[in-house]
């Protein structure tokens, strides 16, 4: 009998390195998705002076739970072109970058070590600890600083200056962990 036209199983050979590679780009895809259009992000008529302190804080909070992937996604560009001068760091961050993706954002099973489950706190300070030694030891330090900082300020700048009056709340915009929770398959939802 002729197997034409089937569609292979997981249980075919290489089956689990293509499922591993499909579920991943999936998670990347779900996390990209809650990016915000960037004409959104930049409506110039969206802008203006905050009345008081207190409207400024409800605009940060809301923008940024709103705006996250944006915001992290021009802080990285910030950082990455302050690197451009540091061709070392920018090869270390890359890499630990990608290391931080597959061992803590698009993780969705404990990481397993000498058959021991290591949990996400130990996984993050590890990652959070190698990451500033490795950067560290590429003497950017001042760039990364000042980039940091200078991406930060931006962001913060956007936040308290864009109204939030025409943003569709009802979409979600419960920040960074809502991302990440949704890319692990978590629930914000009480049992």
């Amino acid at each position: 009998m002729t197997t034409y036209g089937t569609i292979p199983t997981a249980s075919s050979s290489g089956g689990k390195g293509l499922e591993f590679i499909s579920r991943e780009k999936e998670r990347v895809r779900a996390v990209l998705e809650t990016r915000r259009p960037w004409k959104e992000m930049v409506h110039w008529h969206a802008f203006s002076v905050p009345p008081s302190l207190g409207d400024a804080y409800i605009r940060i909070r809301t923008n940024g739970g709103y705006f996250t992937m944006n915001y992290a996604i021009v802080v990285l560009v910030i950082i990455v072109l302050s690197l451009i001068w540091h061709p070392i760091s920018l090869i270390v961050l890359a890499v630990m970058m990608i290391a931080w993706l597959f061992l803590y954002f698009l993780r969705d099973e404990p990481l397993v070590i000498f058959r021991r489950a290591i949990s996400d706190g130990v996984v993050l300070c590890v990652l959070s600890l190698v990451t500033l030694v490795a950067l560290f030891l590429t003497n950017a330090t001042y760039n990364l600083i000042a980039s940091l900082s200078t991406g930060l300020v931006v962001v913060l700048i956007h936040a308290i200056f864009r109204k939030t009056d025409d943003l569709c709340l009802a979409e979600g915009g419960g920040g960074w962990y809502s991302v990440i929770g949704e890319a692990r398959g978590e629930t914000s939802g009480s049992p």
